[in-house]
């Protein structure tokens, strides 16, 4: 197949606010034997851009592509032997035309190039704007909730916070597997989204104690786990508020990185502390494998849903806006960017 010399991307040239993303014209990405060439319908906006775009993250040199979260349709297969008599690869069953999820730095573009490992078939019970709403954030919430603690029947979690994308993802999940969820908000409206989702208690973390809550709810011992996508600033209250031997799952840092503390203070209740990455989960074929058929499962019969806030356009400002938004603690579900038909 012959592609176009260049396209459009998603870039930013230089670390900072949203101010440094321009969309500009872009060599096409270099095709490698082991990949997959897709054309991009949608883009998925995850916390994980910005921090690239700020510098948390380090990035490989600029004009950066970002991204890593899309939908579309292969155009063109694996050209190396050993990739498609790959029985990993074959268990696949990628074809021309098959609809699929990506996870993969730098998608964020009309076209991306990315190995076949990172690429999800999307069965027809899905459909692809589905996918992109629910890929990142499902995978993580599915493979946090089964390797970073596993939910059980009977655990009472606390989600920190609980009426975003990832938030309601792993609601629902907790929820299906008999956990009681308790999930921290801003708004009576997030609140009221959150309940609709399965939450069992909501705390107005603006106008309420969440400690004090917390230890009612639990009759003082705190609960079994905790994911926090916050930071910083909910992290010493954290402390508080899991049990003996409990587990503290640091999913995020939307109110900045956690600042370095000594292990020691773990011994108070012997807690397990975790700052996992998905993509460390879902590393070998294997385990891709097996968390993309999860994943899809669950969206096919309903034990998911996802909830998307808004499409914005493949635009500068579109995305600029999307982050703005996604940052600003006002959206509730997934942030999605159209490309293309």
């Amino acid at each position: 197949m012959s592609y176009p010399s260049s396209i459009q991307a998603i870039t930013i040239s230089k670390t900072g606010g949203p101010e440094v993303i321009e969309k500009r014209e872009v060599p096409f990405p270099k095709v490698a034997p082991n990949h997959l060439v897709v054309k991009i319908q949608y883009l998925g906006v995850n916390f994980i851009d910005t921090y690239y775009r700020e510098g948390v993250y380090p990035v490989s040199g600029f004009p950066f592509v970002i991204g890593k979260e899309a939908s579309g349709v292969v155009v063109a297969l694996p050209t190396d032997e050993s990739v498609l008599n790959n029985p990993d690869y074959k268990k696949r069953g990628y074809k021309e035309g098959s609809r699929v999820a990506v996870d993969y730095l730098g998608s964020h573009a009309e076209y991306a190039s990315v190995p076949w490992n990172t690429v999800y078939v999307i069965p027809e019970s899905v459909s692809t704007l589905t996918a992109v709403s629910a890929l990142v954030q499902g995978l993580t919430a599915i493979s946090f909730m089964e390797e970073a603690y596993n939910v059980q029947k009977g655990d009472i979690i606390l989600i920190h916070t609980v009426a975003g994308g990832l938030g309601l993802l792993m609601t629902q999940l907790a929820k299906s597997r008999g956990a009681t969820v308790i999930g921290t908000t801003s708004t009576p409206e997030k609140a009221a989204l959150a309940k609709a989702n399965g939450t069992d208690h909501v705390i107005l973390y603006k106008s309420e104690d969440t400690v004090a809550r917390v230890l009612e709810l639990t009759n003082g011992e705190g609960v079994h786990a905790i994911f926090d996508g916050v930071g910083k600033d909910t992290f010493e209250s954290d402390l508080i508020m899991i049990r003996r031997k409990g587990t503290l799952v640091s999913v995020g840092n939307a109110s900045g990185t956690v600042p370095p503390f000594p292990p020691i203070r773990l011994v108070q209740k012997n807690v397990k502390l975790l700052r996992p990455t998905m993509n460390n989960y879902t590393y070998t074929p294997a385990e891709v494998l097996y968390y993309g058929n999860a994943l899809f499962s669950l969206l096919a019969n309903g034990t998911l849903k996802t909830q998307v806030f808004q499409e914005y356009p493949f635009t500068t400002e579109g995305v600029k806006q999307a982050q703005i938004d996604l940052t600003s603690g006002k959206t509730t579900g997934k942030l999605v960017i159209k490309v293309s038909d």
